[in-house]
């Protein structure tokens, strides 16, 4: 039995970057760029306006106040995405909306709040002229060619993980498409002769295969496509057959069949069709885990054999899986945000393993406080959708008392606490 940093080193020193693929941008959320991103434009193009207001000379506006504002002569109107060939000079200004290129001859923008422009409209006299209230600087609710993104540029650098911003700074520069490392597909089957696919009659003895979705769930979320192979019988022709349909993926994902039982074929057939690197691991739920590269035709495809158990299965995938798609996305491989709590639990750690407890997790007057969500079985699949945390008891503590300090791998931020 080897330690989880152990199983996960190993998992991560079979896996690499996968190569580059150009995306349209929308579709390339969630994935890293692969290449360096430069600007061929300046962002904004032309000097623009802020704000709805008037164009002017500063000059124009100087001793104006409220209650003896400078009169300025109004000589024309733009709106964004279009240009006036009118001129401000002295005296002059241009009515202007947010967005719109600066006319000529301007230096600043007076907003309509400083202008009596609303009592203009209220008595129905025309805009030919407009009363300014204050003055301004040269430069006011001016925005300058080039003040966000110049030309030539390095905009995003390779590496990058593509968020909505990240997107909208792309599609500021034209772009349709974008370089980025592509997304692994991978495969997902479950075995057992007891399982049923969603949607059928439940028999006698017989239970859905939940694990089956729950990870194709949680490999979406990574930024995996999961490929959905079905469910694989307790014999190795079945199993054997379902596995070929693997050798497009670039990762295997199995659950059931790795454990120590007359029907657990996986890791038998791991070692017939490639190598078995790990099959154990020092954690609780999760230890029966294998991991190995299968030789499918010409290809080598690292498959990580989770253990049946819904529970068992869905935190294993957390801490290998998940890394795992992670470095093929190349992305930063990260832990889960983790917190330090105070326990509201006992928990007994009987074995000497890493227990990873369902935990829900409420905070009180700036502090964590975590308590179980009821009984831990690893066949209890409800826990984990009432819980938002997993404690870690590390190996060497024997036990966590109500009111200890313990830290806790967050599975949701977006839940509330």
């Amino acid at each position: 039995m080897i330690s989880v940093e152990e199983a996960l080193d190993k998992v991560l020193s079979h896996v690499d970057v996968l190569e580059a693929e150009d995306e349209l941008i929308l579709d390339s959320m969630g994935q890293v760029l692969a290449e360096d991103i430069y600007s061929t434009i300046d962002i904004p193009g032309m000097d623009n306006t802020a704000m709805d207001g008037y164009a002017v000379q500063a000059e124009s506006t100087v001793g104006a106040t409220h209650s003896s504002p400078n009169i300025l002569r109004v000589i024309g109107e733009v709106a964004a995405g279009y240009l006036t060939k009118e001129e401000v000079t002295p005296g002059t200004a241009i009515r202007i909306m947010t967005g719109a290129p600066i006319p000529t001859g301007a230096d600043a923008v007076v907003q309509f709040e400083d202008t009596d422009e609303e009592k203009r409209k209220a008595n129905n006299e025309p805009l030919t002229e407009i009363g300014v209230f204050r003055e301004v600087r040269v430069g006011l609710n001016i925005r300058q060619a080039g003040e966000d993104i110049t030309s030539g540029s390095l905009v995003l650098s390779k590496g990058t993980l593509l968020r909505p911003q990240e997107i909208g700074v792309l599609a500021s520069l034209g772009r349709d498409v974008v370089p980025v490392h592509r997304r692994p597909l991978v495969a997902i089957l479950s075995t057992g002769d007891e399982l049923l696919d969603v949607g059928k009659p439940l028999e006698v003895g017989k239970i859905y295969s939940s694990n089956t979705y729950s990870l194709a769930a949680q490999a979406t979320r990574c930024g995996a496509v999961p490929k959905i192979l079905g469910i694989a019988r307790d014999n190795m022709k079945s199993l054997k057959e379902k596995i070929r349909e693997a050798r497009d993926a670039d990762l295997l994902i199995t659950s059931a069949g790795v454990s120590v039982g007359d029907y657990d074929v996986v890791k038998d057939v791991l070692a017939e069709q490639g190598e078995v690197t790990f099959w154990t691991v020092r954690m609780k739920p999760g230890k029966p885990l294998a991991f190995g590269m299968l030789q499918l035709g010409k290809k080598a495809v690292p498959h990580l054999g989770l253990p049946g158990n819904p529970v068992s299965s869905m935190i294993t995938f957390e801490q290998f899986a998940r890394p795992a798609i992670f470095k093929m996305l190349g992305r930063k491989i990260s832990d889960k945000p983790t917190i330090r709590a105070r326990s509201e639990s006992y928990i007994k750690n009987r074995d000497g393993r890493r227990v990873f407890a369902r935990v829900k997790v409420r905070q009180e007057e700036g502090e964590y406080y975590a308590s179980l969500v009821g009984p831990q079985g690893s066949g209890i699949l409800t826990s984990m959708a009432l819980a938002n945390g997993l404690m870690i008891v590390p190996e060497d503590v024997p036990a966590v008392n109500v009111g200890d300090e313990v830290v806790v791998q967050m599975l949701d931020w977006e839940q509330e606490l």
